[in-house]
């Protein structure tokens, strides 16, 4: 299986790097973009000695407007299109773009942003025949060439059902399409031809813009780190076309649901709702439709985390009339095959495991079977490791990540932490203890931790380069509302510490 020290997922050395999603990028258009603000993120990483950025899943959101819950695994999320470059491009004008220049600047006001963003990328599109360039045209015909047999047809006509249903979710559809049937596909197609060609203009500008991006970000040495939850939702374009994936009926209703046992964060456990896998389905067919997921994040990215990563050893399955997860049971995963089928049909797996929690040998050992780099989180070792510094060197070590607090948030406590005073004061202990530092610079002290490791990677998220506390948080757990809407803004990341932090990186003997 090769050398765990030298997997060839990570950066060659020992590297540093930056978690940031793409909608907390700066911008005048009410979210983060992929056009020139985040071309300026990456001009302001080199000068932070920084080589890896990582953000969350950039599939389109629904409910929560979570990007866990996408809808579609294939699909790029339309908020994140860049209007500026449509603006140059001559597909939209600048006065039609106002609209979205009174949203706020700090945070995203999704509510506001998505109809009113959305009515302008339909426009673009409704322009795409005239206004595009030759070149652009041709482009778009290879786009449709490769993915809409894949991927794209099945999630243009879903998003048209959707949108004609109400946004209701495809198992309350007409019996007609919630099983598909050819006939009353075809027929939406011919009525609704032109809104399925916008859906698949709109996609087609969003995969163009992303490889611009990511030109760019290779060529100055800067690599790409994206995510991949394990489950897809429910209500997504992915489970209304592969049904047969899935463990759910003919008419779209689960018969289990995936989740994990009660722990020390939930006493009832957590109960996520999405369908579970038919394995043995995707068994069958060598695992076409994971082959085909990983490919398609591999044009995306160079490295791709998978969120719950034991679920391919074992995974929590808990019966859908269930209303907490507490009644659920451990079922065997796919395991070894998985793995073996994809790597003997994509070659190299460029994967993180999210190996974080309860996490069984049998697991660790299947991760270290195919040299896939793990991931270690100072805020949750610091308290319940002896030496929460000694990692091995095939994996990510993080101060935090989008799940946790920020780090000064972390130290001092929030309104919405669930450890008790004395738990916060002993933790404050132990993290001086080991960076020797002080509560003002906490923040510094543990990203210098993490660099000290030897994680052949180690990233911290932005808002801990800033110094920012809990109002820079971007989810908490097990809440619904209020979640992914931090955004930074331009003067925070000033020049003086882009310079602080290169001078960490350099220490650190890090690149």
């Amino acid at each position: 299986m090769g050398d765990r020290k030298h997997s060839e997922t990570l950066p060659a050395g020992r590297s540093a790097g930056v978690c940031l999603h793409l909608t907390s990028l700066p911008g005048p258009y009410g979210i983060g973009e992929i056009g020139g603000d985040a071309i300026g993120f990456v001009d302001a990483m080199r000068r932070m000695g920084l080589t890896v950025w990582q953000f969350l899943p950039t599939g389109p959101t629904a409910f929560g407007d979570s990007p866990y819950q996408p809808l579609s695994t294939f699909a790029g999320n339309e908020m994140l299109i860049d209007l500026s470059d449509l603006v140059a491009r001559g597909l939209l004008q600048s006065d039609e773009c106002r609209v979205l220049a009174k949203l706020p600047t700090a945070t995203v006001d999704y509510a506001a942003l998505i109809p009113a963003k959305f009515a302008l990328l339909k426009i673009a599109a409704s322009r795409f025949a005239d206004k595009a360039s030759g070149q652009m045209k041709t482009e778009f015909d290879e786009f449709l060439h490769a993915e809409d047999a894949l991927w794209l047809r099945d999630f243009a006509l879903y998003r048209v059902l959707k949108s004609r249903n109400g946004e209701r979710p495809w198992h309350d559809w007409d019996a007609r399409f919630v099983h598909r049937e050819a006939g009353a596909l075809q027929q939406l197609e011919a009525a609704a031809g032109g809104e399925a060609e916008q859906l698949k203009i709109i996609q087609f500008l969003f995969r163009r813009q992303w490889r611009r991006l990511r030109d760019y970000a290779n060529s100055n040495g800067i690599s790409l780190f994206g995510d991949m939850p394990i489950y897809i939702a429910l209500d997504s374009a992915d489970a209304w076309a592969n049904p047969e994936i899935l463990e759910i009926d003919r008419d779209g209703q689960p018969q289990n649901v995936a989740g994990v046992p009660p722990d020390y964060f939930s006493a009832d456990g957590q109960l996520w709702g999405n369908p579970l896998y038919a394995w043995q389905v995707h068994a069958a067919n060598d695992y076409r439709w994971w082959v085909e997921r990983l490919r398609a994040a591999s044009a995306l990215v160079d490295i791709v985390r998978i969120d719950h990563f034991r679920g391919f050893e074992a995974y929590w399955s808990v019966p859908s009339e269930c209303e907490t997860a507490r009644d659920g049971a451990w079922v065997a995963g796919p395991g070894d095959a998985i793995f073996e089928s994809l790597r003997r049909q994509l070659g190299h797996l460029p994967i993180v495991a999210e190996n974080l929690g309860v996490i069984t040998p049998e697991v660790e050992a299947l991760r270290h079977r195919y040299d896939i780099p793990g991931m270690t989180v100072l805020q949750f070792d610091v308290a319940g490791k002896p030496n929460p510094l000694d990692v091995e060197e095939n994996c990510v070590c993080y101060t935090g990540t989008h799940d946790n607090d920020t780090t000064v948030g972390w130290f001092h406590g929030s309104p919405d932490d669930i450890r008790s005073a004395e738990e916060i004061r002993e933790t404050q202990r132990a993290v001086l203890a080991l960076t020797g530092g002080t509560p003002d610079t906490i923040h510094t002290d543990l990203i210098r931790c993490a660099f000290s490791t030897r994680a052949r990677l180690a990233i911290a998220p932005l808002q801990d380069f800033l110094g920012l506390g809990s109002d820079a948080r971007s989810n908490i757990p097990g809440t619904s509302s209020g979640n992914w809407r931090w955004r930074f803004e331009p003067e925070q990341l000033t020049a003086q510490c882009c310079d602080e932090v290169a001078m960490l990186v350099a220490d650190a003997g890090r690149r």
